[in-house]
């Protein structure tokens, strides 16, 4: 288990279609690989913005973590839409942590993960929204990703410290009453109508 990658990125735009028009809105999911250590702080990684602070950010989204084993899916989603195969580098689904080795269906809520010198908690598993959409290029890419539970996770910082790529990452569990796996479970069971 371990750090692909560390992400970050400055809020900037993202055009999102609306009534046969596009929108221009203001987003943070635009993230790009760090180089070296990265300074992390009770609030996220340094230099990492997000725009819609009612639903980023703050104490318990202070990282969001996405494992690198759903990549592929994502690759052939948008192979399949867009009938051309399109790179997805480190942070395009708009994660500050790339990870491998660490899935949802192996964390609970209250697990710490040790990187580096950080220890920071898992939260909640993500709940995508219309710019997930538009930042995959197709309009039931949030779907998708409560259908297959590959939703990445949120974390909050226990301990500050730096963290890189290539660091190891270490689990210490918490009191394992609630999953991620069981939470994603909950949240496609309750939006059948929606996805369907």
């Amino acid at each position: 288990m371990k750090v692909l990658s560390v992400n970050a990125g400055s809020i900037g735009d993202l055009f999102v279609p609306q009534s046969d028009r596009m929108h221009r809105v203001a987003t943070g999911i635009h993230k790009h690989p760090l180089e070296g250590p990265v300074k992390v702080g009770k609030l996220g990684i340094e230099g990492d913005e997000q725009a819609d602070l009612t639903v980023h950010g703050g104490l318990n989204k202070a990282v969001y973590a996405y494992p690198s084993e759903h990549y592929a899916f994502w690759i052939a989603q948008r192979l399949a839409v867009h009938k051309r195969e399109e790179p997805l580098p480190p942070g395009s689904l708009g994660e500050n942590l790339t990870l491998q080795g660490v899935l949802e269906s192996d964390l609970w809520m209250g697990d710490r993960l040790h990187i580096g010198s950080v220890v920071l908690a898992v939260t909640e598993p993500r709940q995508p929204c219309y710019k997930f959409n538009a930042k995959m290029g197709f309009s039931h890419a949030a779907k998708m990703m409560v259908q297959a539970g590959n939703s990445g996770f949120y974390l909050r910082v226990i301990e500050s410290g730096t963290l890189q790529a290539g660091d190891a990452v270490s689990i210490v569990p918490g009191k394992r009453e609630t999953s991620l796996a069981q939470i994603n479970e909950r949240r496609l069971k309750g939006r059948q109508r929606d996805l369907f």
